[in-house]
């Protein structure tokens, strides 16, 4: 086994393969490490997530080579059908890399027996594997942006079917509206470890499944949306402890300025808020309570029933009436507002958490024009108020040159020397193509692959730095696919993720490297 750095908070082990990575996933479950937060298995690897009050990655690496993987895993036991319409846009291309026709790879395609190795990218997700070894289909050389939910696609030795509307790279070879995550059914997932699986041509037309409108809200205290803005979500600390079934922690992008909000009003620090990316919103108020903004600058004002309106700065709380509008206009510095509401937000939570997952579609959806949020009301708040406010920090603009740290790993032996230099002496751009799974960057120079080939999936986390084959990296946002097969070059530090979060479109971004922990 290899152990590779990450990032300064989760460290990777390299088995030699799915065999002994599957093995070594529940041994490593069974050990119950000090300082691991959570443990992630994929095709050849096992994503580490460490506790840095607990261990470093060092120490931790040191605990990793004592376990010996487990001896045998057991199997799920379930067997799952699923109906699949084969009319994928990439059929034909799949056929010509097996050199066979689309009929006999629809036909071996459900011969096979199929076999969930793992889990992980989203909720739902299964990496299927087959008992038919002729199925090895190279990804696409740059990931699509949008994948309708219900796509069946095959990538390496594997296939399997996206939960919901996605990005990714898989080569897509028909639909299913077989639904892949439930999380009002036990268990939510469809496909877990060890579920056999079979394919079979559906008889009729598959039929897209709307979202369900909104319940209205009766409550004394509630926030209504007027205008979302570009977009309006409900975000809170998150919902760690679940990467193993494909759920990312998700939460808010800007955790500092989520935490700044609430102590303004008088909330637990990690109260659920609104985040509000590219400004743009008005919110009406039932009842008296008291908010606050924290997060990018932005031109807002409240807007009385009177028709009078006052400025509300940063980090303040500012007490609303009944009827009062919040106009939140044009960010000047920054990407991402949060708004508290004192006493917080009386909305189902999902796992835990009222964070909204805009990949996974864990969580409250986007809000739109016309949804109303129920308040606890402010004398909810169990907390003093914050007596700042404290100076902002300085915030990402479009131009303006951010120097983010970087952990170099688990991948840089896939990239030339000359790529890992321009990595970091090189500025990339945030392109208009980002959101809250992932910034893309662009580069002058693109980042030069040392090899071809595909790398098996393998997990990765919040920051990383992913490159596709046309060398033009991917940085992981919150809510960014848990596992993925284009290499990892580095991550960024989890002290500068916040500014990640605030990072606009235009904005210019410089890699600085930290030193790695030990050499492993």
């Amino acid at each position: 086994m290899r152990f590779l750095p990450v990032s300064d908070t989760a460290v990777m082990v390299e088995a030699a393969d799915l065999d002994e990575s599957t093995r070594l996933f529940t041994a490593l479950v069974a050990a119950d490490l000090p300082g691991v937060r959570e443990v992630v298995p994929a095709a050849r690897t096992i994503l580490v997530v460490l506790d840095p009050r607990v261990t470093s990655p060092a120490e931790l690496v040191g605990r990793l080579r004592t376990v010996e993987p487990a001896s045998g895993v057991a199997s799920g036991g379930r067997s799952v059908t699923v109906e699949v319409r084969y009319d994928g846009q990439d059929l034909d291309e799949v056929a010509g890399f097996l050199g066979c026709s689309v009929d006999e790879l629809v036909r071996r395609h459900q011969a096979a027996t199929w076999t969930v190795a793992f889990t992980g990218y989203a909720p739902g997700f299964g990496y299927l594997v087959a008992d038919d070894a002729s199925f090895d289909v190279p990804r696409r050389p740059s990931p699509r942006t949008r994948i309708p939910a219900g796509s069946v696609g095959l990538a390496g030795k594997f296939s399997g079917v996206y939960p919901r509307e996605s990005p990714g790279g898989w080569q897509l070879i028909g639909r299913t509206d077989a639904v892949m995550w439930d999380i009002d059914r036990d268990p939510p997932a469809l496909f877990a470890p060890g579920t056999t699986v079979r394919f079979r041509q559906a008889d009729r037309e598959l039929v897209p499944v709307r979202d369900a409108p909104a319940a209205a809200v009766d409550s004394a205290h509630a926030v209504e949306v007027v205008s979302p803005g570009v977009q309006l979500l409900l975000q809170d600390p998150g919902r760690p402890g679940h990467l193993a079934e494909g759920v990312a922690p998700s939460g808010a992008a800007d955790r500092g300025a989520l935490r700044t909000a609430n102590r303004a009003v008088g909330n637990a620090p990690g109260a659920a808020a609104l985040e509000l990316a590219g400004g743009g919103a008005v919110l009406r108020f039932t009842g008296a309570g008291v908010l606050a903004l924290a997060g990018a600058g932005i031109d807002a004002s409240l807007r009385a029933a009177d028709g009078t309106r006052v400025p509300v700065p940063a980090a303040r709380p500012v007490a609303v009436e009944d009827g009062d509008e919040l106009r939140l206009g044009a960010q000047h510095d920054g990407l991402r507002t949060v708004v508290a509401v004192r006493g917080g937000f009386d909305v189902p939570a999902a796992l835990g958490s009222l964070a909204t997952d805009t990949l996974s579609g864990m969580g409250p959806q986007p809000l739109r024009a016309g949804d109303r949020l129920a308040l606890h009301g402010p004398a909810a708040a169990p907390h003093a108020v914050d007596p700042g406010p404290h100076p902002p920090p300085a915030l990402p603009a479009r131009g303006r040159v951010v120097e983010l740290d970087v952990v170099l790993g688990p991948r840089t032996d896939w990239f030339t020397p000359a790529a890992l230099e321009t990595l970091t002496a090189q500025e990339w751009e945030v392109t208009a193509r980002s959101d809250r799974v992932g910034l893309r960057l662009a580069g002058e120079v693109p980042l030069e692959r040392a090899r071809d080939g595909e790398l098996p999936s393998e997990g990765a986390v919040t920051g990383a730095i992913q490159v596709p084959p046309d060398g033009q990296p991917v940085l992981f946002g919150p809510d960014h696919p848990l596992t993925g097969g284009y290499p990892v070059i580095g991550a960024v530090v989890d002290a500068h993720l916040d500014l990640v979060g605030q990072l606009p479109p235009g904005a210019r971004v410089r890699f600085r490297p930290r030193a790695p922990f030990a050499e492993l």
